[in-house]
């Protein structure tokens, strides 16, 4: 889906509009995705007209404190750290230290060359749907989408794009979206985080460094998505297993989500 043109949150999207098949969608403005809040301002038009209730932040407590979200007035917020159990066993660097390896090319082929980022990617994608931390924050993402008066409902990590992308992914794949309108708009976001790293990775390919390796590290790939759609595959079966199951969350909510988020044609 296109960016909402904000200035102060970036890769704002809404996952309304987006087809489900026949003859439904996703409901506009009870479901979006975006970047960190640190610089909201809530008297944004674009903002303002969002009328949030709910925002889930997914960021670990690191980024949480070094960049805390701004809130619209009366908005809720609720921390649920994907990350909190596998970042350290990762092999990825910490958000704080992306614009570090971004500076320094020969560090950041050190570290992420050789095509060690795309598979410690791959690896976090799978954690996603393993590890405890995920779970429960997935699981609490759901919750929230399925309770009464909890929209509309905002979700992000630092850049949105991981940890929203694959919550984003969880979100179309319950509502019944295929495989090829899940992947549309999960590289969607590809232009919008280009576009705010744009400086640093010209910076980064004037030194030396490898475009390839820039673009892994600051978009998201297919084969990102795939390894945590394969994990899915693998230990359930389906999606809505997965949301069952691994997520535990019972098939009355899933329902409940289905019938909020889901529109028909006139």
């Amino acid at each position: 889906m296109p960016a909402i043109p904000a200035t102060s949150v970036a890769n704002l999207r809404d996952l309304g509009g987006l087809p489900l098949g026949g003859g439904r969608s996703v409901r506009s403005g009870l479901v979006l995705r975006s970047a960190q809040l640190d610089r909201l301002d809530p008297e944004e038009a674009a903002v303002a007209g969002l009328k949030l209730r709910t925002v889930v932040d997914l960021r670990t407590a690191a980024e949480r404190a070094d960049r805390p979200d701004r809130l619209p007035e009366g908005a809720r917020l609720l921390v649920a750290d994907v990350l909190a159990d596998h970042l350290a066993a990762s092999g990825l660097p910490p958000a704080a230290r992306l614009k570090t390896l971004l500076t320094d090319p020969a560090l950041a082929e050190r570290h992420l060359g050789g095509g060690r980022i795309r598979e410690a990617m791959r690896r976090t994608y799978r954690a996603f749907v393993t590890s405890d931390s995920a779970r429960a924050s997935y699981r609490a993402l759901l919750t929230e989408l399925g309770t009464p008066g909890a929209g509309p409902l905002l979700f992000h990590c630092t850049a949105g794009k991981d940890r929203t992308g694959w919550g984003a992914t969880v979100v179309l794949g319950l509502l019944g979206a295929d495989e090829a309108a899940v992947r549309e708009e999960y590289l969607g976001v590809n232009p919008a985080v280009r576009q705010a790293f744009a400086p640093m990775i010209e910076g980064f390919v004037t030194q030396g460094g490898d475009p390839e390796l820039a673009l892994a590290m600051i978009g998201v790939l297919p084969d990102y998505l795939d390894a945590g759609l394969e994990e899915v595959a693998e230990r359930h079966g389906s999606m809505e297993a997965y949301v069952r199951d691994g997520l535990g969350v019972p098939d009355e909510l899933t329902e409940l989500i289905r019938e909020r988020l889901t529109v028909y044609a006139a």
